[in-house]
């Protein structure tokens, strides 16, 4: 099956299990009819729970779903569709308060009905996520408290979701509806589950050691892993793996990186190349040789793989690192076809691999364009930021001829897509990854 039809066949299956549950309620006796606002708030609400609970599963990194898309499509669709998931439990009450006034007398707590005590800790746990997912930086809640703080307030959001139709008990009278919403909050909360235990489990048993930890430009570090007691995996050019270095694979938390070593190794070795971006990155340098730590993967749709008469690559910054696998991989592989790689950096004495690049030109077809914002005042080559007229100037027409792949800073991204769109290079020759999943 193909990217594409993999692509609709999960479009359709979302839609079923966001709307399936909506559509039950209609079935089988019904409650008396009310007004038209007061059942269009019901209805937003319940497709707003939907929609929640799914997102267990969006994120539980099931690589056969997310492989036609890329795990950063997926991540950041998991957050646009929080906020449309959140929107729709918000206007509900609102919807219901305004046509139903009454319901603004707030009792006593203890006299309140149990259904709307749930259904203000649902509300409650929904803003806060939102607040701390948006505002997390400006907040300064460490990526790992916010993480756990996240799940948690996930679970409470829907726990109390759930309890507040049971305990409002219009639509779910009968015992077999108020089964199936059980039934699926069993289920969402099985895919967490799977994800924190189950997987875990897994990897516990296929453990990597650190062999090598090799300092690069740049304030990047590469750790090069060794599996021990397995076989490892392959990947493929430009995927990542989510990475555990301190403590065992039931840590709430691992980070995502891309792979920087060549996909043509055989001993199931695998590099990351980590550059200090502060919070958990500011510790790898501190790794040790014979540290046991923990690989999930491989994942991404980030790869070479298409025709194409030339590879070109566009990286910032730390984006150079899935480029590496490419670049390497080709070399290993004697791959003939010309490969040309802009590369944004700050300045020349921070440019990670560096010298590495300047052998590889020696090993393929390999041409590497340097773009420094800050360069020497010797510097003759591309100054600035990547541009349009900088791909003009070292690339050959026709532009849609060849295929591209971005890696860095959004802003980055944001202005090669832009370019790219000023060449006429339609959206199928251009892959894109955004190393920012939150």
């Amino acid at each position: 099956m193909t990217y594409t039809m993999r692509r609709v066949v999960w479009v359709v299956v979302y839609l079923l299990f966001v709307l399936f549950p909506l559509l039950t309620l209609l079935l089988g006796s019904l409650p008396p009819a009310r007004d038209f606002w007061t059942e269009f708030s019901a209805a937003l609400g319940y497709s707003g729970l939907a929609i929640m609970g799914l997102q267990f599963g969006i994120t539980a990194r099931f690589r056969y779903v997310t492989e036609p898309w890329g795990e950063d499509i997926i991540y950041h669709f998991h957050r646009q569709i929080s906020l449309l998931a959140v929107a729709l439990v918000i206007v509900h009450p609102l919807i219901m308060a305004a046509v139903h006034p009454e319901l603004l007398e707030v009792p006593e707590l203890s006299e309140a009905p149990w259904g709307a005590v749930a259904a203000f800790f649902s509300l409650f746990s929904l803003i806060a996520m939102v607040v701390t997912a948006l505002w997390r930086a400006k907040l300064k809640i460490p990526y790992e408290v916010w993480h756990l703080s996240h799940i948690t307030l996930a679970l409470i959001a829907v726990a109390g979701g759930l309890f507040h139709m049971v305990g409002w008990s219009f639509y779910l009278a009968n015992p077999w509806k108020r089964a199936l919403w059980f039934g699926l909050t069993i289920f969402w909360v099985g895919l967490l589950l799977y994800v924190r235990i189950i997987k875990p489990l897994f990897m516990l048993r296929r453990p990597y050691r650190v062999t090598e930890v090799r300092e690069e430009r740049g304030d990047t570090t590469t750790l090069v892993m060794q599996p021990e007691g397995h076989d490892g995996f392959h990947f493929r050019t430009g995927q990542f793996g989510w990475l555990t270095v301190l403590g065992s694979p039931f840590k709430i938390t691992a980070h995502p990186f891309s792979f920087s070593s060549s996909a043509a190794v055989t001993d199931g070795s695998v590099e990351m190349s980590i550059r200090n971006l502060g919070d958990f990155t500011r510790e790898i340098p501190k790794t040790r040789v014979g540290q046991r730590v923990y690989l999930d993967g491989p994942y991404g749709s980030f790869t070479i793989g298409n025709p194409a008469n030339m590879h070109v690559l566009i990286a910032g910054g730390v984006g150079v690192t899935p480029m590496m696998s490419m670049i390497r991989t080709l070399a290993d592989r004697g791959d003939k076809r010309t490969v040309i790689l802009f590369y944004g950096s700050k300045d020349w004495d921070l440019i990670t691999f560096r010298e590495e690049l300047e052998a590889l030109e020696a090993r393929l077809d390999l041409k590497v364009i340097h773009v420094l914002a800050d360069p020497p005042a010797e510097w003759s080559g591309e100054r600035g930021f990547i541009s349009a007229d900088v791909l003009i100037q070292h690339l050959p027409a026709p532009y849609a001829a060849h295929e591209y792949f971005i890696c860095g800073p959004d802003a980055m991204m944001d202005a090669i897509e832009r370019a790219l769109a000023q060449l006429d290079v339609p959206m199928s020759k251009y892959h894109a990854e955004r190393y920012s999943f939150v």
